[in-house]
This record gives structure tokens, C-alpha cells and sequence, in this order.
């Protein structure tokens, strides 16, 4: 039993240093990007639709565009976490056409 758990204990602290390398180098490649230019940009923009869900009195759902700000264009990171205060580029892609509950 005593075995079991000292392999328990190793593979977890294992996988939360692992994460902390992944997390480490994708933070080092965009500063990296930052200061060479011609490696890529660090740094894009996501031009996100802004669709309201408004929910109705019979249990349905109606979308309209929001007549205020019908687009927002959103800073973002090109890396596989979000860093510097900006969300990652591939997520704020996957989520920009859900609609915004009301």
C-alpha cells in the first residue's frame, strides 16, 4: 500500500512540474516573439461578433445583434496560455460566435 501511494505522490508531482515547463516555454516564446519580430507575432486581434440570446417567456430563445456594439475587436496572445493579460488567440477564435446569455 505503501508503494502505491509513494508512486501516486511522484506521478502528481511529476505532471504539476510538467505543466509548470509547458506553462514556462510558452511564456518564453512570446517574449522571444516580442523581441524578434520576424519569428512570428506575438500579439493579433479577433474581431468577435457580439450576439445576445435573449431568452423568452414560452421557454425559447431569440438572438439579435447588440445595437450598441455590434463588433468588438479583442486583443489576444499567440500562445497556448493566456499571458500579459490577454486571453490566447485560439480561444477567443472557438468563442467568438457564441452568443452572450442574457
Amino acid at each position: 500500500m505503501a508503494r502505491a501511494s509513494l508512486i501516486a505522490q511522484r506521478t502528481v508531482i511529476a505532471l504539476i512540474l510538467l505543466c509548470a515547463v509547458v506553462y514556462a516555454g510558452d511564456y518564453l516564446l512570446v517574449r522571444w516573439k516580442m523581441t524578434h519580430p520576424k519569428a512570428g507575432a506575438a500579439f493579433g486581434t479577433i474581431r468577435m461578433v457580439r450576439l445576445l440570446a435573449i431568452p423568452m417567456k414560452d421557454g425559447k430563445t431569440e438572438y439579435e445583434l447588440d445595437a450598441q456594439q455590434p463588433e468588438v475587436i479583442t486583443p489576444c496572445v499567440h500562445a497556448l496560455f493566456p499571458h500579459m493579460g490577454n486571453s490566447p488567440c485560439w480561444y477567443l477564435q472557438r468563442n467568438s460566435q457564441k452568443p452572450i446569455p442574457m
